[in-house]
């Protein structure tokens, strides 16, 4: 079961991929287009995306985020407070910048999910990849249960959902919900290292 997750998740971001490339060109590609791009059929592309714009939305925000391999290229200091500050700042930077397509996102995977696309993985995962890499340098201080659950919980501070959360339930302004995020971010970097 979990390489046929995997699989899914690998064609879908081969679709967003293959609409950056075309994107890049300076046109906008149809689906079929990018779907040839991918090498995957048509029938499989509108399984995964309904519509050509949705599709072209997310694979302009794949784009924006943050590589964590270029973020922390020059970062030597190998603090991992430090590290998820910085994973902070280019996340919600990119967040910011983005926040109507990163909202009217969210609402087409959310309507995906209860519109009967179960089977395929209604996002990419971004902010794991760079919460994983923003903690690579404490990765023999803890065990491995005790990291997946900080890496768990430092998700729900990242990205898209929780910026709705302090801008909608909490209303709250930007320099505010940094404090409270960065504050909850270094609590639970505290109490795993205490864990472990």
């Amino acid at each position: 079961m979990r390489g046929r997750e995997n699989q899914k998740r690998r064609t879908r971001k081969d679709l967003l991929v293959a609409a950056s490339r075309l994107l890049q060109q300076g046109r906008k590609p149809s689906l079929e287009e990018i779907a040839e791009e991918a090498f995957v059929s048509r029938a499989t592309a509108y399984r995964y995306f309904p519509n050509v714009d949705q599709l072209l939305i997310e694979a302009a925000l794949d784009v924006a985020t943050p590589d964590p391999e270029a973020l922390f290229a020059e970062e030597e200091s190998g603090d991992p407070a430090r590290r998820l500050l910085m994973a902070d700042n280019a996340l919600q930077k990119m967040v910011r910048e983005n926040e109507p397509q990163l909202r009217m996102m969210l609402a087409k995977s959310l309507e995906a999910s209860l519109g009967g696309m179960q089977d395929v993985p209604p996002r990419q995962n971004r902010r794991v990849p760079l919460i994983e890499a923003a903690l690579e340098p404490m990765r023999g201080e803890m065990k491995n249960a005790t990291r997946r659950t900080l890496v768990h919980a430092l998700a729900l501070l990242f990205g898209t959902e929780a910026n709705i959360v302090c801008k909608d339930v909490l209303q709250i302004g930007d320099k505010e919900a940094d404090r409270i995020r960065r504050w909850a971010m270094q609590a639970l970097l505290d109490a795993a290292r205490k864990e472990s």
